[in-house]
């Protein structure tokens, strides 16, 4: 697949969902790993208040909130999903399955903004409007997002016998 043109007023946005992906990735490798769901959890609530909630946020006041159709309103609709799904996920449970549908969920609702929502969103809103907003993203993104979690469980490995895994992670 080519890579996707991305207007230069969103693409803040965009840098950010390549964060996503990552973190959707870390979370998969942690369950591979055997890492204590503990630990899994610790960093999705880590990257939810220190990236993601914003995220969600500056999409849907900047762009969403814009227009009113249905694009619009399923993203809005897949924030709210994502949030009440980090708020359930239980690390008393041996359930790893759980995280890997988070994570499953999130790199869906990721591949639908940018494939469908974010360029239905360039074609719909005038220009000055993608101006505006990407001027308040140039300022609040002048660096690259950073994902500065110390404990790397994704790149360690654990004795399986510390979580049994009720649910294949095939």
């Amino acid at each position: 697949m080519a890579p996707i043109k991305r207007s230069e007023f969103i693409v803040a946005l965009s840098i950010d969902h390549h964060a996503g992906l990552l973190f959707c990735w870390k979370i998969k490798e942690g369950i591979k790993k055997n890492a204590p769901l503990e630990k899994i959890q610790d960093y999705v609530h880590f990257f939810w208040n220190h990236h993601l909630k914003e995220h969600f946020r500056e999409e849907e006041e900047l762009l969403y909130n814009r227009v009113d159709d249905d694009l619009s309103r399923q993203g809005k609709s897949e924030h709210k999903m994502l949030e009440q799904r980090v708020n359930q996920l239980n690390p008393h449970s041996s359930n790893a399955q759980e995280y890997i549908e988070f994570a499953d969920l999130m790199t869906k609702h990721i591949r639908f903004e940018e494939r469908i929502l974010f360029p239905h969103m360039e074609a719909t809103l005038p220009e000055a409007t993608l101006k505006q907003v990407g001027e308040y993203l140039s300022n609040q993104h002048s660096v690259l997002p950073i994902d500065n979690y110390p404990d790397e469980f994704w790149s360690k490995n654990y004795p399986s016998n510390l979580r049994s895994l009720d649910n294949s992670t095939e």
